[in-house]
């Protein structure tokens, strides 16, 4: 990486950081035995989509959550940030359970946790620039995003500022991904949630995606958790994983150890599945 973007990517920590307080010591987020049901619309049918998963990311830590469509991944990391429902089980970010907290309170909450979709373009507002986009979060929480300029925000994700007249028909998917970033870090959030961040975007757009998932975590102590099918993204990024197949946890434990011993059969057909796998066997 040149230099000049090391600076500016370790800038962030002088601003974006928060002083540590007992709040901020404890976990970021602790799941503990969390149940998510849903009922099909067609049948009226009731089905489990997450049964008693449990999970804890730790300050400045990344998480990652694997498995293929349907495996309940998503709906875990919505419903563990209060974002979408939840059934049994407890919930606790930022040592709060949201079973318990009032609304006032978890209106306070809410800007700790920031999402990266899958599709940057639908997370954005045809109708606005970027730079109107940022204009709303600020009016929002103004004490919160006063902390950098549009110019200097978007120079944090190497984005000209330029783009900040563009409406996202006229940004590139890696471009509009970037912004979508951008707006996330707007918050110094305590928990960037990444929902398969970089699936239809081109490789070498992947990879600085990527990059710059770390750099960011690293450089303001932000938590991340990944939702990702692809375990070769979760190995570059993350140093915890979590293997979900039919909305449970099947395997768990620290990526280097997953990926080399698998324990579990499901684990082993995910590797199995990543490009160059057999090549490799071969080998």
């Amino acid at each position: 990486m040149p230099e000049a973007a090391k600076t500016e990517v370790a800038g962030i920590s002088e601003t974006a950081r928060h002083p540590r307080t007992p709040e901020t010591d404890a976990p970021v987020l602790v799941v503990d035995q969390l149940v998510v049901d849903h009922r099909n619309r067609t049948t009226g049918e009731i089905f489990r989509a997450v049964d008693h998963v449990s999970l804890r990311i730790e300050a400045g830590e990344s998480v990652a959550v694997v498995g293929e469509s349907g495996s309940g991944k998503t709906t875990l990391a919505l419903a563990a940030t209060g974002l979408g429902p939840r059934g049994g089980g407890d919930i606790r970010l930022l040592g709060h359970s949201l079973s318990s907290v009032g609304r006032k309170q978890l209106r306070r909450l809410r800007p700790e946790v920031q999402v990266v979709f899958q599709d940057p373009h639908g997370s954005l507002d045809p109708r606005q620039s970027v730079r109107s986009g940022l204009k709303e979060l600020r009016a929002l929480q103004p004490e919160r995003t006063a902390w950098i300029d549009d110019a200097a925000l978007l120079a944090r994700v190497r984005l000209a500022p330029e783009l900040l007249g563009r409406y996202p028909h006229q940004l590139s998917g890696g471009q509009a991904q970037r912004v979508c970033i951008a707006r996330a870090l707007l918050m110094r959030p305590r928990l960037i949630v990444a929902d398969e961040p970089t699936s239809g975007l081109d490789v070498s757009v992947q990879a600085d995606v990527l990059a710059l998932l770390r750099e960011i975590r690293t450089a303001t102590g932000a938590a991340l958790l990944m939702i990702s099918h692809d375990l070769a993204v979760v190995r570059s990024v993350c140093d915890t994983v979590h293997v979900m197949y039919r909305g449970q946890v099947v395997e768990s434990g620290p990526c280097e150890r997953v990926f080399a011993q698998p324990e579990n059969d499901y684990t082993r057909e995910l590797l199995a599945a990543m490009p160059g796998a057999r090549w490799r066997a071969r080998r």
